[in-house]
């Protein structure tokens, strides 16, 4: 099964219809993230401050956004760690994962531009889509 067949299963296993904040964000979540190759300049200060807002919920730090999920139980934080792992692949960008008994969080930044890119928001948004966040 290609990345892309695993992303679409694990979009309809997380689908989130009827879910209001999906609405807010529906420029990001139809957008694939790009290759950017090495020493493609980060996002200004304004297009950081601009996308930002469209993933409200994120905490932007010095070179990424990170996310925090809970759960009641291990199962659950599992499921989604399983189902943005899906999501990575399919959109070649990779965040850092962290997972224990009822957390799951997510840290984005890209790379090869040694800070945020449109990737960052794309990836952001669409895991909140399947977060049902």
């Amino acid at each position: 099964m290609t990345a892309t067949a695993h992303w679409d299963e694990a979009r309809s296993i997380g689908s989130t219809s009827g879910v209001g904040y999906g609405s807010a964000i529906p420029a990001l979540v139809d957008e694939h993230c790009q290759e950017y190759p090495p020493g493609t300049p980060p996002l200004s200060e304004a297009e950081v401050d601009e996308l930002v807002a469209q993933v409200p919920g994120w905490e932007r730090h010095a070179r990424g956004l990170t996310r925090e999920f809970s759960f009641e139980d291990f199962g659950r934080a599992f499921g989604l760690v399983a189902r943005v792992a899906l999501l990575a692949e399919a959109e070649g960008h990779h965040p850092r994962i962290e997972l224990e008994w009822g957390r799951a969080a997510f840290t984005t930044w890209t790379h090869t531009a040694e800070g945020l890119t449109r990737n960052d928001f794309i990836l952001a948004a669409k895991i909140d889509q399947i977060a049902g966040a």
